[in-house]
């Protein structure tokens, strides 16, 4: 089953399986206790140079190119590939406004791949 991406700001559903937060920094707005997600993984997410360079108005493909790169050799993404093994359906949760220029986006690529 492939992977799903989801707003951390929607609410859960039972179709999301185990959650997994896949920003660096915690979700404006967004209550710890309240979150229900099952991991934080923040090593999945790009760096703070890549995030503000993309944030300062950086090209998305190129963003894309630089963040494959970042993840070539990451146990994160590993990680969250073994989850898709052990899970029969797993969530990345993302605060970004842009639904269709985000970093959970191209991990959904990689992993679906």
């Amino acid at each position: 089953m492939p992977v799903k991406i989801k707003r951390i700001y929607e609410p859960p559903s039972n179709a999301d399986g185990y959650r997994v937060l896949v920003d660096r920094l915690w979700p404006r707005g967004v209550k710890k206790d309240q979150a229900d997600i099952n991991l934080w993984l923040k090593e999945v997410a790009p760096s703070t140079v890549l995030r503000k360079w993309v944030h300062g108005g950086g090209d998305w493909q190129q963003f894309r190119l630089k963040y494959h790169e970042e993840l070539k050799n990451s146990p994160a993404l590993q990680q969250l590939k073994n989850l898709m093994e052990e899970h029969k359906a797993v969530t990345l949760l993302y605060a970004a406004k842009d639904e269709h220029h985000n970093h959970a986006l191209v991990l959904q690529e990689l992993i679906d791949k």
